[in-house]
């Protein structure tokens, strides 16, 4: 097993995290034990959770191996592009520009704002009733 080596990357968006190991390879992506288009099914979460492989012109270079947790499709295919991008980091620093540039190597901050007692959600008011 000495002989494979692996890249390690962790990657987090909302409640979602991702932890990400590249090895050199023709570039077969297996999500949870299960192929890459059998758990996100659309293009969008495909293209968004490859943009990082795509902006260093390695998507065919690597195997990538990752272990989702928590959060929703659209927030896991983010924690695996943060986790895919900070994985191609440890491989080569040389790709850091372009990374950095394309905001892949950046946590996204946005989080679920959490419900506020006498309202039915965060924002929302109950009906105002003047009689």
């Amino acid at each position: 097993m000495a002989d494979t080596k692996e890249f390690l990357g962790t990657g987090r968006r909302k409640t979602a995290v991702a932890r990400v190991r590249l090895a050199i390879g023709s570039g077969k992506i297996t999500i949870n034990g299960r192929p890459f288009e059998n758990y996100f099914p659309t293009d969008t979460l495909r293209t968004m959770a490859t943009q990082a492989l795509a902006a260093t012109e390695s998507v065919a270079k690597y195997d990538v191996r990752v272990t989702l947790e928590g959060g929703g499709p659209a927030g896991q295919a983010g924690a695996m592009r943060h986790g895919i991008a900070r994985a191609l980091l440890t491989v080569d620093a040389a790709l850091r520009p372009a990374l950095k540039s394309a905001g892949y190597l950046t946590r996204d901050p946005r989080m679920r704002e959490r419900k506020k007692y006498g309202q039915p959600g965060a924002r929302k008011r109950f009906q105002y009733s003047k009689r």
